[in-house]
């Protein structure tokens, strides 16, 4: 940031009005207007929702069509460097450089965010053993596990100390553990050491284990926004079914009637009604649609049934 730049305004710590992106005939952002509060936020979406598209918008690297585009309180499009000088970005794609060790690497990365040498060095060495790549630092990275490029990706991205990360897809590759570790070290992050997050994923426990807010993208539009828990516990009851029958005629039935439904990958539909209706009602249903129930338990609201709702409202 320069002397020339005002101090960032209070609010959101980034926003997009009605941001529109897109790549020749493909349109990757459709009018977009969304707001990110302060702490953990995930992006969640299918792949080619248009999440890393935004991140790069936010990021200054892609220009919108239509809108605008503000971060930390500067304009995107006007202040880009003032921007990315307090953003750090971990991209989905692998963006080390051949024949660097890690300290090298990373070090160089903190001085193309302005950090001096010598300063940039010693951060080097504090971020690389903050990811758990401290015994490692001296290894060329074209050497390093694909999970160990992901820990070098947060590494580079925290070194200039930044005010807002920006993780696409941080746990891409990684092996049970290894993921487990990466999203113990976003929850550190943002709980504890006060950065701003943005987690893209389209993995949505991931999503769910670091983030109070919540963005869902569908095809380049928003579709659903707000705190995780509102959006879970939006005066909703849900079930777990099992059942013989005409599926299809069933979930016809059950979304005529206001619930909405969807298969969780297992065979068990999972079902969400208003808090006004319960287990018999689903009986009556099954029972009039010449369906039986094999298995029904009440179960918790969840992010899934978020997402699923969110998107299947968005092809109807």
């Amino acid at each position: 940031m320069t002397a020339s730049d005002p101090a960032p305004a209070p609010g959101p710590v980034a926003r997009l009005d009605a941001v529109s992106v897109a790549y020749g005939r493909q349109a990757a952002l459709r009018d977009v207007t969304a707001e990110f509060a302060p702490g953990a936020v995930g992006l969640l979406g299918p792949n080619g929702a248009g999440k890393s598209t935004l991140l790069k918008a936010l990021l200054g690297f892609v220009r919108p069509d239509a809108g605008a585009l503000h971060a930390l309180g500067f304009d995107v499009s006007r202040q880009p460097l003032a921007v990315r000088a307090r953003i750090g970005y971990m991209p989905e794609s692998d963006a080390h450089i051949p024949g660097l060790n890690a300290v090298s690497f990373v070090a160089y990365c903190g001085q193309l965010a302005g950090l001096p040498r010598a300063p940039a060095v010693q951060r080097a060495h504090e971020v690389l053993q903050y990811v758990g790549l401290g015994e490692e630092r001296y290894r060329l990275v074209n050497t390093y596990s694909t999970g160990m490029k992901q820990r070098i990706k947060l590494a580079q991205a925290l070194v200039h100390d930044p005010d807002l990360l920006c993780l696409d897809e941080p746990t891409n590759g990684m092996d049970p553990r290894g993921r487990e570790e990466m999203l113990a070290l976003i929850r550190d992050l943002a709980r504890r050491k006060g950065v701003n997050v943005i987690v893209s994923s389209h993995l949505l426990p991931d999503v769910e284990a670091t983030c109070e807010h919540v963005l869902v993208m569908h095809r380049g539009s928003l579709v659903a926004a707000g705190p995780i828990a509102e959006l879970k516990g939006s005066g909703r009851r849900a079930f777990e079914l099992r059942i013989k029958g005409d599926a299809l005629r069933f979930a016809e039935g059950l979304r005529a009637a206001g619930a909405d439904c969807h298969d969780d990958g297992t065979g068990v539909m999972r079902v969400l009604v208003g808090d006004d209706r319960g287990a018999r009602d689903l009986f009556a249903l099954a029972a009039a649609r010449g369906v039986q129930v094999r298995h029904l338990r009440p179960s918790v609201p969840t992010l899934e049934d978020v997402f699923a709702q969110a998107i299947g409202e968005s092809d109807a």
